[in-house]
């Protein structure tokens, strides 16, 4: 295990390197920040005084690596934009981002796994291919579309819920939860059942089939054979085996949720970390982006580290692979 972990953050540092490389190599060509800072009016000696203030007249390798070794000291340098620390514009917008995919994130295993196993267990039932016909409208329509909607039927037409902005939030230390506020579980709604709708969808259908699967092997024969109760049987033995693939996709899809929130935050006006980004964009804000691209990186890096260690401890033959070797 020990040997097996040490690889794993070995494999890690050489993903991160790589990807603070090729964003910050690729960030140097999205327009000039120091034109969006003094205008097009500014003189020759103004746009070189700040280029050589922001570093930007420093070589490419020189500028890089002054880079990384502010990340690896939690600084990615000073926001172009807003003139502000970069991990502290992170640390102000991180929460926001990460609550709303942790709740979508809920939503969609809550949801999504008992009504997989349900679809399976009632498979050719009419409430079974109703419940399957509604995830093709998650799997195929787009996030923005679906957070329109609940939108304009939520809160334009039923007015029940808010549509943007996070609400009341409450500060504990350096981290705001909306969780702990009314206001700010009405926020929530919206854009947590937006953002869930497609891993929602996704979970059900990979249950499902992987249920189905399970129940037409030998050893679930077996088990009806001893006698075993159909609780028992589905739930004791068919769908602890059905968890190994829906265990990957959850934790790599917990990562996109973070990663991919952009579009959600966008449409709800969610104070978070992808509409930081977007907004880095526009400004060719290079810090903010090539750090917001480093931290999914390395959510996605620990996800999946968590996921293989998460083998272990649901399916029996890893472990008795490793014990072998």
């Amino acid at each position: 295990m020990l040997v097996f972990i040490l690889r794993r953050l070995a494999q890690a540092l050489i993903v991160m390197l790589s990807v603070a490389f090729i964003a910050f190599m690729l960030f140097q060509y999205v327009g000039d920040p120091v034109n969006n800072l003094l205008g097009q009016d500014a003189t020759e000696e103004q746009r070189l005084a700040l280029r050589k203030d922001l570093g930007l007249d420093q070589p490419f390798p020189v500028q890089f690596a002054r880079f990384v070794g502010n990340a690896v000291q939690g600084e990615f340098g000073i926001s172009l934009r807003q003139g502000r620390k970069v991990s502290s514009l992170i640390v102000e917008r991180f929460p926001a981002t990460l609550e709303l995919a942790l709740v979508a994130g809920f939503i969609a295993l809550a949801l999504g796994i008992p009504l997989g196993v349900y679809a399976a267990l009632r498979r050719g039932k009419a409430s079974a291919q109703i419940l399957m016909t509604g995830t093709l409208f998650g799997v195929s329509l787009p996030n923005f579309v679906i957070g329109i909607v609940l939108i304009w039927v939520f809160a334009v037409e039923l007015k029940w819920l808010p549509s943007f902005g996070r609400g009341e939030v409450v500060a504990l230390g350096s981290w705001t939860s909306g969780l702990l506020t009314r206001d700010g579980l009405l926020h929530l709604i919206l854009p947590a059942f937006t953002l869930s709708a497609f891993q929602l969808t996704l979970i059900m259908r990979l249950v499902r089939a992987e249920m189905l699967e399970v129940l037409r092997t030998d050893y679930i024969r077996f088990a009806r054979a001893r006698g075993l109760s159909n609780r028992s049987v589905y739930f004791g033995h068919a769908l602890k085996n059905t968890l190994v693939p829906v265990i990957t996709i959850t934790g790599l899809q917990l990562g996109s949720l973070i990663a991919f929130a952009i579009i959600t935050e966008q449409v709800f006006q969610w104070p978070g970390m992808g509409l930081l980004f977007i907004q880095a964009v526009q400004f060719a804000d290079i810090p903010v982006m090539a750090a917001y691209l480093c931290l999914i990186s390395l959510i996605f890096v620990v996800i999946n580290l968590a996921v293989d260690l998460l083998y272990f401890a649901v399916d029996p033959r890893l472990r008795i692979e490793g014990k072998a070797h």
